[in-house]
């Protein structure tokens, strides 16, 4: 007797009833509550002795990353805002049930300041480091881009960009050769929304740094650098301005799947990018889209 399971059944259609938060949101608040992997993640080792700094890593996808790096072996820091800290305790509270060290580190990563001591401490907390996870983002819908202020470009690109810039290049100098920076870029990037114009920039151009990157470093100093592309998933940022009301009843129900994935569903990418399976894949962009094709 197999274990199959068809793709489009795994998780039921998110139908969620009329819900709205401020931005960015509490996960644990959203209706349904995102699956990051708590009840369903086994690891297997591929990540023993690691050290893993995850921004954005309160919820959602980068919360996802947290529990599975811990359940397969690696000590993880996760940089998330002060507001966000009732989700990260439930994450924090997951890395150390599986025998790992945790280490929280509220800020906001829009400040340059803060992107050096996010770093700063992991390292010290941690002993080292040599997973590096992109994940943190801003997603506020506009209808109109007359709708989207110089304020909102800007603590776009400043949360998206400048942290990724920033953390990134603080992280190098402490990563030794063989390890991995994965940023989480989107489907966006590829086929944009109307209503996601500067998020969707920004998902390109971290896709693109990660693979000017990946040339620079792999050469130079043995770090693989890489992407992963995910579709529509549920999180607290969809109900957090991130998708138009009238969009959420059904999100994701276009995809080819037939539903929007959950963010434990994304956490095996992860996980491949930064072991030794993947120690010949660097500059790829690994597309997790529900069957939507990306070049």
């Amino acid at each position: 007797m197999t274990n199959l399971v068809d793709p489009r059944d795994k998780y039921a259609r998110v139908s969620p009833p009329d819900q709205s938060q401020n931005h960015p949101g509490v996960e644990t608040e959203a209706d349904p509550v995102p699956d990051i992997g708590l009840d369903s993640y086994t690891g297997s080792g591929k990540l023993a002795g690691r050290k893993a700094l995850i921004t954005g890593g309160d919820s959602g996808i980068g919360a996802a990353v947290a529990v599975a790096y811990a359940r397969e072996g690696a000590d993880v820091a996760i940089a998330y805002l002060p507001e966000e800290q009732q989700d990260a305790d439930r994450v924090i509270a997951a890395i150390e049930e599986a025998g790992r060290t945790a280490v929280a580190i509220p800020g906001d990563l829009c400040d340059a300041n803060t992107c050096v001591e996010t770093v700063t401490t992991a390292v010290d907390k941690l002993g080292g480091l040599d997973i590096l996870v992109n994940n943190a983002s801003r997603q506020i819908y506009h209808e109109d881009i007359l709708e989207i202020t110089d304020e909102d470009f800007d603590a776009t690109m400043k949360s998206n960009l400048y942290s990724s810039f920033r953390v990134t290049k603080e992280a190098v100098k402490h990563l030794p050769a063989g390890s991995s920076i994965i940023f989480t870029s989107s489907i966006q990037a590829y086929d944009p929304s109307e209503t996601l114009l500067d998020y969707a920039m920004t998902k390109a151009a971290m896709n693109n740094f990660a693979k000017g990157l990946s040339m620079a470093l792999l050469s130079s100093r043995g770090i693989r650098v890489n992407a992963v592309a995910p579709g529509p998933i549920w999180t607290v940022i969809q109900p957090s301005h991130g998708q138009p009301p009238e969009k959420l009843q059904k999100f994701g129900h276009g995809s080819e799947t037939g539903r929007a994935g959950q963010p434990a569903e994304l956490a095996g990418a992860y996980v491949y990018l930064a072991s030794e399976d993947a120690s010949y894949v660097s500059g790829a962009t690994l597309p997790v889209t529900g069957g939507a094709l990306t070049p």
